[in-house]
């Protein structure tokens, strides 16, 4: 199982989540235990690259997002290429593991899609 997080920095398991998970600068990946993978730029074409954000995180082989919030866009495209996603206010990429792995997330709906996305 392969884990991803939208992060601003490469400081693994204590780097900030980023505020949205297609604008940020990284992705840090972890396994179901909390082991850092692996972590790449944010390449899509909201960083004036190529390609979607979860299109990006799927050829790093991701079953599951774990962000602050996305657009809808992005939620119906992560649903639709088999990524799970839960959204959540923590702060680093291992208080959100820690939150996840404890069962203490709840998979990502509608209403949690960014308030910029929302009018």
């Amino acid at each position: 199982m392969k884990i991803v997080i939208p992060t601003d920095g490469r400081q693994g398991l204590g780097e900030k989540i980023a505020k949205h998970f297609g604008r940020c600068n990284t992705y840090t990946f972890v396994d179901e235990n909390g082991k850092i993978l692996e972590i790449i730029d944010n390449t899509s074409r909201h960083m004036k690259g190529a390609g979607l954000p979860p299109e990006l995180i799927k050829k790093h082989g991701v079953d599951i997002l774990l962000c602050h919030e996305l657009g809808p866009r992005a939620l119906t495209l992560c649903k639709e290429l088999g990524i799970e996603i839960y959204c959540d206010v923590a702060q680093t990429v291992g208080g959100i593991f820690e939150k996840w792995k404890n069962d203490k997330l709840k998979k990502a709906t509608a209403e949690d899609v960014c308030e910029e996305h929302k009018k």
